[in-house]
């Protein structure tokens, strides 16, 4: 089992496009100091706007075109024969892949937060609590995205596990937008579903809070406490599903 971790792992560090992913954070410092200063206003906020939106599509490449790669590699490939043939579980295999993946995803999330805490010290910026929550909030939907990639690689192609989990990724984000327009047309009855349909998928417009930065919006702590417990259990039973489904999944040399 230890081996499988340590070959993910090592398949993940070798992969040159986090490589690539790791330089471009590096860019972005001479980039969004740059962009701060010709920025008219309240150049701090557009730096950490900026920031936190760089630190969340990075992921999101990553996990979308790196580690989905990965994976379908050994779903796809002879590898998962050999590794299928030894006495693991299938639930140990999919656990074990998520783990070092998101492991990785945290590797990247906390590079990009050293070089984001030198930007603000460079530019003396306060570091407010919602940043942390808001970076701690992003490697939460990241995680969930990863789950989702788990879930759909184990009945889909590569380029379908992509497409849907970008919808659901932005569908996540859009619900309050869905209801306004529905309000606006008048329909009751829709939103009345809408609210029953926004429980089937992830709460990632709850997690989205990087807007409130240095705002008078007052969080509660139960609101962080409520979204974190609701993210792990949603990443939880996806999981759940991509074992029972993977357990059924029939592999043909």
């Amino acid at each position: 089992m230890w081996n499988i971790a340590f070959n993910t792992f090592k398949e993940i560090v070798r992969n040159k496009f986090l490589y690539l992913i790791l330089f471009f954070a590096l860019v972005f410092i001479l980039f969004s100091i740059i962009l701060g200063r010709l920025t008219i206003g309240d150049d701090n906020k557009v730096i950490v706007d900026f920031w936190l939106a760089m630190i969340e599509i990075f992921g999101l490449i990553g996990v979308l075109f790196v580690w989905s790669q990965l994976l379908f590699k050994e779903i796809e490939g002879k590898t998962i024969f050999l590794i299928l043939s030894k006495p693991i579980r299938r639930w140990e295999f999919i656990l074990w892949k998520f783990l070092w993946f998101s492991q990785a995803i945290l590797l990247i999330i906390l590079f990009q937060w050293i070089v984001f805490l030198f930007v603000l010290f460079s530019k003396q910026i306060s570091i407010d609590s919602l940043i942390l929550f808001s970076i701690l909030f992003t490697f939460f939907k990241l995680e969930i995205l990863l789950s989702l990639v788990f879930f759909f690689s184990t009945f889909m192609s590569n380029i379908l596990t992509i497409l849907v989990s970008m919808m659901v990724y932005f569908i996540g984000h859009s619900f309050s937008l869905i209801i306004d327009l529905i309000k606006q047309v008048g329909g009751k009855e829709a939103i009345y579903w809408i609210w029953w349909l926004q429980l089937l998928f992830p709460p990632l417009e709850a997690l989205n809070i990087k807007d409130f930065i240095w705002t008078f919006r007052d969080f509660s702590f139960s609101y962080f406490a409520t979204n974190t417990i609701y993210s792990v259990f949603y990443i939880v039973i996806i999981l759940i599903f991509s074992v029972l489904i993977f357990n059924k999944k029939n592999f043909e040399r």
